[in-house]
């Protein structure tokens, strides 16, 4: 590397530390976010419990909320109850599978009502309510009560919402929203979902 690319390279460099420190020097409020991750590719229940493990690892509280989810086996489950996360999960399984709109509903509003208690809750630094996208979707859940509980929650609780086709009123009232891209997926090519990589 000449010297002359050297240098380049440094003022780029120090350009864009410039901009990165005046972003992070603007950025000073602190509060609870609320985080969205919607879309329709693989990983957005993983992201989700990454965040709890490092809330956990920060020596913080955090409770999980699995809605859709069934009683089959859940590494995630496993071994964060087994240290003390509280889990509420509805167990009804996939609504394709159930196939009872009465059943599934009367299931996500029990559901709900435990996840209301921990979005009340100010000792819990993190809530992840994974797959409530479809509960809304769904007409399970009445989305201004659910608004209304993510907007009055502890002001410094962040909660972390998961599943495709988030509600636009979600979406408008979300700190931070990501999307996850389906590019390819084994499942498509006939792999079936395997133990400790899937679930």
């Amino acid at each position: 590397m000449t010297e002359k690319t050297q240098n380049n390279h440094q003022k780029r460099q120090q350009k864009l530390k410039e901009k990165v420190d005046e972003r992070i020097a603007s950025a000073q409020d602190e509060k609870g976010v609320l985080q969205v991750i919607t879309g329709n590719g693989k990983g957005k229940t993983t992201s989700g419990f990454g965040m709890v493990i490092r809330c956990l690892g920060h020596g913080m509280q955090a409770g999980v909320v699995q809605f859709i989810k069934g009683q089959w086996d859940n590494g995630e489950k496993n071994l964060l109850s087994n240290i003390g996360v509280p889990f509420a999960v509805m167990e009804t399984g996939f609504t394709w599978e159930t196939q009872n709109k009465e059943a599934d509903t009367i299931a996500a509003q029990q559901t709900w009502q435990q996840a209301k208690l921990m979005l009340q809750n100010p000792e819990i630094d993190l809530v992840l309510l994974d797959e409530l996208t479809y509960m809304l979707s769904y007409d399970y859940l009445d989305i201004d009560e659910v608004i209304s509980t993510l907007e009055n929650r502890p002001a410094m609780q962040h909660v972390v919402v998961t599943g495709r086709g988030a509600h636009r009123r979600l979406t408008e009232i979300a700190d931070t929203v990501s999307e996850v891209r389906n590019v390819k997926h084994a499942f498509d090519a006939g792999v079936k979902a395997q133990l400790g990589f899937d679930y």
